[in-house]
């Protein structure tokens, strides 16, 4: 079968798809991604942990830079200080001050905080009819939590939405040598320029918000962009992830009502049933490498500079590691889904994104037991790096 991780029926059904394709094979050549997919569970967990696979991304950033108007330079300067795009020892150094700032107790000390907001939230829905839960309730909530984080006021969350917007159009896209210059480069002088300000008064006047915990722990390891960038990556990715996660899990547990009723009468759940909502419906649906140097793995020869797709989609549906796969399962367990990554690149963020996942449906169902998406047949879409939806309405 043509391999094609974009086409619309690998979204639509990525059981069936994941079911023939890990049928012929742990790696297989993709002509429509010009890359090597790795399929299985244990071929992608291996991938993400060969450091021979890079990660780098500001490499071919700034071959496109090199060829793009100066202000995309700027761009690339900004996302150069994200972790996730980098290899060791750059990611190594840049990864440090946030693991040290984002710690048990860091994320487990802001419950209180999304329980509020997520009861603020309910509180100001209406008892009855359409809602837009994506705009209204899934970007909100997120959006504060981790602005309360970074200690920003909330004031500014929707100033952060544009911004992210306007980064996540080259960040998601497969050609970002294609992507309009302009808006772009306006999200990332803004962000730059906000946290520059925010990150300087917080050396003079620290609190104990993320911000303050990476400048007083050694975030002087850093160059003063690399930390601005430290920042607009937790930003982004604090809120970006989980928006989706929060629409994508409604239209899962709505196909599964009885999975739905699980989440908010068995205590139980409440430690697995985000894990397992990332393994069906995680929005990585794979993450790209580069062959850094010719080697073998999981006995395919690569070559330098060839494009390896570590298909997160498939691993995580590979039954030499779950059982019944394709059964959506609230309480399973263990569940070594790879939906936060594997290794050095691993989520920092996958406590608090477990935490508002969990917290947020669980008193949305509660609260609106009866609500369902307004648009219960309506496609899902993405291309070969992510799942998701573009909206979702709900009827209360």
């Amino acid at each position: 079968m043509e391999l094609d991780l974009a086409a619309s029926e690998v979204n639509q059904d990525p059981d069936r798809f994941a079911r023939e394709v890990l049928a012929d094979g742990p790696v297989q050549w993709s002509e429509a991604h010009g890359a090597w997919l790795y399929l299985t569970h244990e071929a992608v967990s291996d991938g993400f942990r060969d450091t021979r696979l890079s990660a780098d991304r500001i490499g071919p950033f700034e071959r496109v830079a090199a060829e793009r108007p100066e202000e995309f330079g700027k761009i690339v300067e900004l996302l150069s200080g994200w972790m996730i795009f980098r290899d060791p020892p750059a990611h190594t150094r840049l990864r440090d001050p946030v693991r040290r700032a984002v710690t048990p107790r860091v994320v487990e000390g802001v419950r209180p905080a999304i329980e509020q907001t997520v009861e603020d939230l309910l509180e100001a829905m209406p008892s009855s009819g359409l809602y837009d839960f994506k705009t209204e309730f899934a970007e909100t909530l997120p959006a504060l939590v981790i602005a309360d984080l970074l200690g920003v006021p909330a004031s500014e969350r929707h100033r952060f939405k544009g911004w992210s917007d306007g980064l996540g159009e080259i960040i998601f896209s497969v050609r970002p040598g294609a992507i309009p210059t302009d808006t772009v480069r306006e999200a990332a002088d803004e962000f730059t320029s906000f946290f520059q300000e925010l990150i300087e008064h917080r050396r003079s006047h620290p609190g104990d918000d993320l911000i303050s915990l990476m400048v007083q722990g050694g975030a002087d390891e850093l160059t003063a962009m690399e930390l601005v960038g430290a920042c607009t990556l937790l930003l982004f990715a604090g809120h970006e992830t989980t928006t989706n996660m929060l629409v994508s899990s409604i239209r899962v547990l709505n196909d599964h009502p009885e999975q739905r009723h699980r989440l908010i009468s068995d205590p139980a759940v409440t430690a697995t049933a985000a894990d397992e909502l990332l393994r069906v419906a995680g929005p990585a649906k794979t993450m790209v490498r580069r062959v850094g140097e010719p080697f073998e793995l999981h006995g395919q020869q690569l070559e330098a500079r060839q494009k390896v797709f570590l298909v997160i989609l498939t691993a995580n549906r590979d039954p030499a590691v779950f059982a019944e796969p394709e059964v959506v399962d609230l309480g399973r367990e263990p569940n070594t889904h790879l939906g936060f990554g594997w290794g050095l690149h691993h989520c920092l963020g996958a406590p608090l994104a477990r935490m508002e996942l969990t917290v947020a449906l669980r008193r949305l169902y509660e609260t609106h037991p009866h609500l369902v998406p307004a648009e219960p047949d309506r496609k899902w879409s993405g291309n070969e790096l992510g799942l998701g939806f573009g909206k979702m309405l709900v009827q209360i």
